[in-house]
């Protein structure tokens, strides 16, 4: 029979075990909180580019919280342009719906679409920065028998991959056939994007249809 002094001993020493074992526990949790990575997303990008348009791909961390959009057409706020006319769906920043030399109806619908989405991502707490995949629907314009994606592309840089990842420096970028001029929003962001031809958008007059994906940065989370 142990006696009551080698009972206390071991029960003291079962106890400091599992302490020690509580502790080396407690120990790698706090080791793996420490190096676990808050990672949100990043894009991958081809070698050697300094400002190029699109990612290759998007890496988005799994705990991450993503923000898609609905798709977001242009608002009617040329009111000088007939009623469901591609016309009348010119942003208002084109006095009197005129547009300058070279700049197109896509184009014009373009600026106009995003920036309703910069709008909607800011009503969530987030901007443009945090976008990481678009998805784009173009129509026709009436006399044309493609898509505008060369307007499109332009009203794409007044808002995103305007920002030389190697220097930094804000790019100057084209509107219609103008010389190249400071882009509506700075924004080093380089989501990943399909851009397609449809036969038709869902309101009539519409050119542009645009969806977005944002990630929420780390430290924020849905409201």
């Amino acid at each position: 029979m142990k006696s009551r002094s080698t009972k206390v001993l071991a029960a003291a020493f079962a106890a400091t075990t599992l302490l020690g074992f509580a502790t080396a526990c407690s120990s790698d949790e706090a080791d793996a909180e420490t190096t676990s990575s808050s990672f949100v997303s990043k894009s991958i990008l081809e070698a050697g580019q300094a400002n190029p348009m699109i990612a290759q791909g998007v890496a988005i961390g799994g705990d991450t919280a993503i923000y898609k959009t609905s798709g977001i057409g242009p608002s009617a706020g040329n009111k000088a342009a007939p009623e469901g006319s591609p016309e009348s769906y010119i942003d208002g920043q084109f006095s009197g719906g005129v547009l300058p030399t070279g700049v197109t109806v896509t184009e014009a619908q373009g600026i106009n679409v995003l920036k309703k989405i910069r709008d909607n991502l800011e009503a969530q707490g987030l901007s443009l920065e945090d976008v990481v995949t678009m998805r784009v629907f173009l129509d026709n314009a009436p006399g044309s028998d493609n898509a505008d994606y060369t307007g499109w592309n332009r009203a794409y840089r007044q808002f995103f991959a305007n920002t030389n990842l190697d220097t930094g420096d804000t790019e100057l970028v084209p509107m219609g056939t103008a010389e190249p001029i400071a882009p509506i929003e700075r924004n080093s962001a380089r989501p990943t994007r399909f851009a397609l031809e449809v036969a038709g958008l869902p309101v009539a007059g519409w050119l542009v249809e645009v969806e977005v994906d944002a990630v929420y940065p780390d430290g924020k989370e849905p409201a």
